[in-house]
């Protein structure tokens, strides 16, 4: 996977860009739903509805600064520098697939890698490991074949 690094960071960042702007029309839905909401004759209808609404924009909002903070921790990776040991910003190559370690996006689009968060169980387990090492993971040895 030569230089596979570049074209997997861009992947991540669509990832989260996708997500930021779910959760911006989810959130613009939510306030015109808020702003829409008419006095009744049903009394505390109307606050009911403005309140669900209230919380559809918050629950929203969390969601957005959740991929935010994934942005800035995307951000302090650069895919161009080189990694011997399995850490942020490497490509790990293992006896269980690919892991671009990164942030947690899954299965990357095209690709047969998983983006993980450093704090994922699998890289929790082979941090620092380098090529020919091995760890236990969910009671299997993992083999480092190479990391990039």
């Amino acid at each position: 996977m030569n230089s596979a690094k570049p074209a997997l960071h861009v992947l991540c960042h669509a990832f989260i860009e996708q997500r930021i702007a779910a959760a911006r029309t989810a959130m613009q839905a939510a306030q015109e739903s808020s702003s829409s909401e008419t006095k009744s004759s049903a009394g505390d209808k109307y606050e009911t509805g403005r309140e669900m609404a209230n919380a559809e924009r918050d629950r929203n909002a969390a969601h957005m600064q959740q991929a935010q903070q994934l942005q800035a921790e995307l951000g302090r990776i650069s895919p161009d520098a080189p990694c011997d040991t399995v850490r942020p910003g490497a490509l790990a190559h293992t006896s269980l697939g690919f892991f671009y370690i990164s942030i947690s996006a899954g299965k990357l689009e095209g690709h047969d890698v998983f983006a993980v968060s450093a704090a994922a169980p699998v890289a929790v387990a082979l941090k620092g490991l380098r090529a020919g090492q091995e760890a236990a993971f969910n009671g299997k040895a993992v083999r480092v074949l190479a990391v990039e």
